[in-house]
């Protein structure tokens, strides 16, 4: 019993360590990051000739409207500050860059904040203009901001590499010296709620104390601990984004369990049948068509969303089923036309995507266009630390961009 014991505890210490050594799941969080920015970022830019009627001074929900709605649920958006056309015009241009800077992870902690502002201002000024993949964005805009996501395929890990810190440079003091000037206006006017205010200045406080350890005291024992809380916190933000994406799954297998539609195995022939959802009618057509197709499709959706929350600590099974699950969102994205909803959805299930995918992936991408090796040529071997002798991403810490 005592070597149990002393077992127990032995594997309590390794699980603590490598959750407050490293963050894990570098690659995962840089596809969330990615993914989840180009998705917003496409939706931005298609819908920019009808920015005004979907969030702006044209739409059917006033500003009068938006008002009373954002004082009874206390919802955050800085589109209620003024009603003026240049001002959601600030917005919307600020929205649209934060987005293309994150996908690129250019001064990721600061461009991922005010990404998240986007996000939740233009998507709470009209609160009925959003559908599923919206409401996941709005989630993952927030759960990005706790996270370490610019480790790895981004331009502050290149800077990281260059120049021995994700923080050297002019241009990330410069930028939180803008953030802080328009929270200390929103602070003196009241224009943040006691909550968001409280959120967005530690947040700031602790940008601008890491900034200094990371600059003036990099070996220091204060940046040690800095690095462990980051990494705790990023680690419990991964850990939170998975356990939505497993919410979301068996909450919309086990209401559709429920439905009438779904039992009999017909749910999917119907919105088939509706003008909205058949971009390509022919194709619609030839599905609906088949009462086979229509009954395999519709179990298999239930199934899969049912059972994926029960498979995640089994890795063949749940590759197997997030395989089958991004298959359907692609599906849905071409057969429904709903492909931002789609976009957003394999985008949170990349989450799940095994580390040697991705680097497989990411070698794939990255790899230059040229003939191939010649048989016999020794590969080229790749550093496994950085300039300042950090190690690199997966293996251990690393700074954090400011």
């Amino acid at each position: 019993m005592v070597d149990g014991v002393r077992r127990a505890r032995a594997a309590a210490g390794r699980a603590v360590a490598r959750v407050s050594g490293q963050a894990l799941g570098p690659y995962q969080s840089a596809v969330v990051r990615i993914g989840f920015s180009a998705t917003w970022l496409f939706f931005l830019l298609r819908e920019f000739p009808n920015r005004h009627e979907l969030y702006g001074p044209d739409g059917p929900w006033s500003f009068a409207l938006a008002e009373r709605l954002i004082a009874s649920n206390h919802a955050f958006t800085v589109l209620v500050w003024s009603d003026a056309a240049l001002w959601f015009e600030v917005v919307y241009a600020l929205s649209v860059v934060s987005s293309a800077l994150l996908l690129l992870g250019w001064r990721t902690r600061a461009t991922s904040v005010v990404f998240m502002v986007g996000v939740l201002s233009l998507q709470n000024r009209s609160v009925f203009m959003g559908d599923g993949g919206d409401n996941v964005i709005h989630l993952m805009a927030m759960y990005l901001v706790l996270t370490r996501c610019a480790q790895v395929w981004s331009l502050d890990a290149r800077r990281a590499r260059l120049r021995g810190s994700a923080s050297a440079g002019a241009a990330g003091p410069a930028l939180w010296v803008v953030l802080g000037a328009v929270l200390a206006y929103g602070a003196v006017t009241a224009r943040f709620s006691h909550g968001w205010l409280a959120a967005l200045a530690t947040l700031w406080v602790v940008c601008a104390v890491w900034w200094r350890a990371d600059r003036y005291e990099p070996e220091g024992e204060g940046r040690a601990v800095l690095d462990v809380v980051a990494n705790l916190v990023h680690n419990a933000g991964m850990l939170v984004i998975a356990a939505e994406v497993c919410l979301i799954y068996a909450t919309a297998g086990w209401y559709k369990i429920q439905g009438s539609r779904w039992q009999d195995g017909t749910a999917l022939y119907y919105p088939l049948g509706l003008d909205y959802f058949t971009p390509w009618p022919g194709l619609s057509s030839v599905v609906a068509g088949s009462g086979t197709v229509v009954m395999l499709l519709s179990y298999g959706t239930v199934v899969v969303q049912v059972a994926f929350p029960f498979t995640v600590f089994n890795r063949r099974i749940k590759n197997v089923l997030l395989a089958v699950m991004m298959l359907e969102h692609a599906g849905i994205a071409v057969l429904l036309g709903l492909p931002f909803f789609s976009l957003a959805m394999i985008t949170a299930d990349a989450v799940f995507l095994p580390t040697a995918f991705l680097l497989w992936l990411g070698a794939k991408v990255s790899r230059p266009p040229g003939p191939p090796a010649r048989a016999g040529t020794p590969p080229v071997a790749l550093p496994e630390s950085g300039p300042a002798g950090r190690e690199t991403p997966g293996r251990g810490p690393v700074g954090s961009a400011v």
